[in-house]
Protein backbone atom coordinates (compact mmCIF):
# COMPACT_ATOMS: atom_id res chain seq x y z
CA UNK A 1 0.00 0.00 0.00
CA UNK A 2 2.65 2.45 0.82
CA UNK A 3 5.35 1.38 -1.21
CA UNK A 4 4.51 4.01 -4.01
CA UNK A 5 5.73 6.59 -1.41
CA UNK A 6 9.07 5.06 -0.81
CA UNK A 7 11.54 4.89 -4.11
CA UNK A 8 11.93 1.65 -6.09
CA UNK A 9 14.83 -0.64 -5.50
CA UNK A 10 17.61 -0.07 -7.95
CA UNK A 11 17.43 -3.28 -10.01
CA UNK A 12 13.59 -2.26 -10.58
CA UNK A 13 14.79 1.33 -11.80
CA UNK A 14 17.45 -0.74 -13.84
CA UNK A 15 14.80 -3.15 -15.50
CA UNK A 16 12.64 -0.33 -16.10
CA UNK A 17 15.04 1.45 -18.04
CA UNK A 18 16.54 -1.54 -19.91
CA UNK A 19 12.41 -2.49 -21.09
CA UNK A 20 12.01 1.26 -21.44
CA UNK A 21 14.92 1.18 -24.38
CA UNK A 22 13.42 -2.09 -25.95
CA UNK A 23 10.50 -0.13 -26.07
CA UNK A 24 12.88 2.84 -27.79
CA UNK A 25 14.43 0.61 -29.81
CA UNK A 26 11.58 -0.88 -31.94
CA UNK A 27 9.93 2.47 -32.00
CA UNK A 28 12.81 3.96 -33.57
CA UNK A 29 12.88 0.70 -36.23
CA UNK A 30 13.51 2.31 -39.49
CA UNK A 31 10.87 0.18 -41.68
CA UNK A 32 7.82 1.92 -39.31
CA UNK A 33 9.18 5.01 -41.00
CA UNK A 34 10.38 3.89 -44.64
CA UNK A 35 8.33 0.75 -45.04
CA UNK A 36 5.19 1.54 -42.83
CA UNK A 37 5.00 5.36 -43.80
CA UNK A 38 5.16 6.49 -40.21
CA UNK A 39 5.69 10.39 -40.54
CA UNK A 40 9.97 10.49 -39.64
CA UNK A 41 9.26 13.47 -37.52
CA UNK A 42 8.91 14.50 -33.68
CA UNK A 43 5.49 13.96 -33.72
CA UNK A 44 5.65 10.51 -35.50
CA UNK A 45 8.55 9.24 -33.33
CA UNK A 46 6.42 10.25 -30.13
CA UNK A 47 3.15 8.44 -31.17
CA UNK A 48 5.81 4.84 -31.93
CA UNK A 49 6.71 5.51 -28.43
CA UNK A 50 3.51 5.86 -27.13
CA UNK A 51 2.02 2.74 -29.33
CA UNK A 52 5.13 0.29 -27.91
CA UNK A 53 4.77 1.91 -24.52
CA UNK A 54 1.00 1.09 -24.39
CA UNK A 55 1.52 -2.76 -25.99
CA UNK A 56 3.87 -3.09 -23.62
CA UNK A 57 1.95 -2.06 -20.45
CA UNK A 58 -1.27 -3.41 -21.51
CA UNK A 59 0.72 -7.05 -21.26
CA UNK A 60 2.12 -6.32 -17.69
CA UNK A 61 -0.98 -5.08 -16.65
CA UNK A 62 -2.49 -8.83 -17.57
CA UNK A 63 0.28 -9.89 -15.38
CA UNK A 64 0.37 -10.32 -11.72
CA UNK A 65 1.24 -7.92 -8.87
CA UNK A 66 4.82 -7.88 -9.76
CA UNK A 67 4.18 -7.20 -13.58
CA UNK A 68 1.61 -4.51 -12.77
CA UNK A 69 4.12 -3.01 -10.84
CA UNK A 70 6.96 -3.19 -13.62
CA UNK A 71 4.55 -1.46 -15.75
CA UNK A 72 4.05 1.21 -13.80
CA UNK A 73 8.06 1.76 -13.01
CA UNK A 74 8.60 1.93 -16.65
CA UNK A 75 5.46 4.27 -17.09
CA UNK A 76 7.10 6.23 -14.65
CA UNK A 77 10.25 6.07 -16.76
CA UNK A 78 8.74 7.06 -19.65
CA UNK A 79 7.67 10.21 -17.92
CA UNK A 80 11.17 10.81 -16.73
CA UNK A 81 12.32 10.90 -20.03
CA UNK A 82 9.74 12.86 -21.90
CA UNK A 83 10.47 15.45 -19.23
CA UNK A 84 14.23 15.49 -20.21
CA UNK A 85 13.29 15.50 -23.35
CA UNK A 86 11.43 18.72 -23.11
CA UNK A 87 14.34 20.40 -21.01
CA UNK A 88 16.95 19.15 -23.76
CA UNK A 89 14.26 21.17 -26.45
CA UNK A 90 14.73 24.10 -24.39
CA UNK A 91 10.99 24.37 -22.63
CA UNK A 92 11.44 26.33 -19.68
CA UNK A 93 11.00 25.25 -16.55
CA UNK A 94 7.74 26.63 -16.23
CA UNK A 95 6.52 25.36 -19.00
CA UNK A 96 7.33 22.04 -18.40
CA UNK A 97 4.66 20.73 -16.28
CA UNK A 98 1.40 22.07 -19.43
CA UNK A 99 3.90 19.78 -21.91
CA UNK A 100 3.85 17.36 -19.33
CA UNK A 101 -0.07 17.11 -19.19
CA UNK A 102 -0.16 17.12 -22.94
CA UNK A 103 2.07 14.22 -23.21
CA UNK A 104 -0.15 12.44 -20.67
CA UNK A 105 -3.55 13.56 -22.33
CA UNK A 106 -1.93 12.13 -25.19
CA UNK A 107 -0.74 9.02 -23.47
CA UNK A 108 -4.24 8.14 -22.32
CA UNK A 109 -6.02 9.66 -25.30
CA UNK A 110 -4.31 6.57 -26.89
CA UNK A 111 -5.06 4.25 -24.77
CA UNK A 112 -8.77 4.57 -24.48
CA UNK A 113 -8.42 4.85 -28.70
CA UNK A 114 -6.33 1.47 -29.19
CA UNK A 115 -7.30 -0.34 -25.92
CA UNK A 116 -10.54 -1.71 -27.11
CA UNK A 117 -9.75 -2.48 -30.54
CA UNK A 118 -6.57 -4.24 -29.34
CA UNK A 119 -8.71 -6.11 -26.39
CA UNK A 120 -11.54 -7.01 -29.21
CA UNK A 121 -8.45 -8.12 -32.05
CA UNK A 122 -10.74 -5.80 -34.79
CA UNK A 123 -7.56 -4.83 -36.09
CA UNK A 124 -10.27 -2.03 -38.79
CA UNK A 125 -11.21 -0.17 -35.72
CA UNK A 126 -7.43 -0.23 -34.71
CA UNK A 127 -6.77 1.28 -38.23
CA UNK A 128 -9.09 3.87 -37.89
CA UNK A 129 -7.56 5.03 -34.35
CA UNK A 130 -4.29 5.04 -35.74
CA UNK A 131 -5.01 7.12 -38.78
CA UNK A 132 -6.60 9.67 -36.87
CA UNK A 133 -3.76 9.54 -34.05
CA UNK A 134 -0.36 8.85 -36.18
CA UNK A 135 -1.78 10.09 -40.08
CA UNK A 136 -3.68 12.82 -38.20
CA UNK A 137 -6.37 11.68 -41.30
CA UNK A 138 -9.85 10.21 -41.05
CA UNK A 139 -10.48 6.83 -43.07
CA UNK A 140 -8.30 4.32 -43.38
CA UNK A 141 -4.86 4.64 -45.66
CA UNK A 142 -3.29 1.63 -46.46
CA UNK A 143 -0.02 2.88 -43.94
CA UNK A 144 -2.63 2.59 -41.18
CA UNK A 145 -3.82 -0.53 -42.07
CA UNK A 146 -0.18 -1.84 -41.76
CA UNK A 147 0.68 -0.20 -38.74
CA UNK A 148 -2.56 -1.88 -37.05
CA UNK A 149 -1.50 -5.30 -38.37
CA UNK A 150 2.02 -4.58 -37.10
CA UNK A 151 0.35 -3.30 -33.07
CA UNK A 152 -1.79 -6.52 -33.30
CA UNK A 153 0.63 -9.02 -34.30
CA UNK A 154 2.62 -7.34 -31.49
CA UNK A 155 0.05 -7.44 -28.73
CA UNK A 156 0.02 -11.40 -29.55
CA UNK A 157 3.92 -11.55 -29.80
CA UNK A 158 3.82 -9.86 -26.20
CA UNK A 159 1.25 -11.63 -24.83
CA UNK A 160 3.18 -15.68 -25.62
CA UNK A 161 6.06 -13.77 -23.65
CA UNK A 162 7.16 -14.37 -20.10
CA UNK A 163 6.47 -11.83 -18.07
CA UNK A 164 9.38 -12.15 -16.07
CA UNK A 165 11.70 -11.84 -19.11
CA UNK A 166 9.54 -8.73 -20.44
CA UNK A 167 9.89 -7.31 -16.84
CA UNK A 168 13.51 -7.63 -16.93
CA UNK A 169 14.05 -5.97 -20.26
CA UNK A 170 13.54 -8.12 -22.91
CA UNK A 171 10.65 -7.56 -24.89
CA UNK A 172 10.37 -8.92 -28.30
CA UNK A 173 8.49 -7.51 -31.41
CA UNK A 174 7.83 -9.19 -34.82
CA UNK A 175 9.85 -7.70 -37.39
CA UNK A 176 8.27 -4.42 -39.10
CA UNK A 177 9.18 -5.57 -42.01
CA UNK A 178 6.94 -8.02 -42.63
CA UNK A 179 4.10 -5.20 -42.22
CA UNK A 180 4.78 -3.36 -45.46
CA UNK A 181 2.45 -0.37 -46.34
CA UNK A 182 -0.41 -1.65 -49.27
CA UNK A 183 0.79 -5.18 -49.06
CA UNK A 184 -1.06 -6.03 -45.68
CA UNK A 185 -4.32 -7.94 -46.19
Amino acid sequence: MFSRFFPRSRRDRDNAASLYGAIVAQARSPALYAAIGVPDSVGGRFEMAVLHMILVTRRLESGGEAARAAGQAVFDHFCNEMDNALREMGIGDLSVPKHMRRVGEAYFGRIAAYGPALSSRDVTVLAEAIERTVFGGAGVSPSAQSLAAYAAAAADCLANQDEGVIMGGGADFPDVGQFVAGEVE
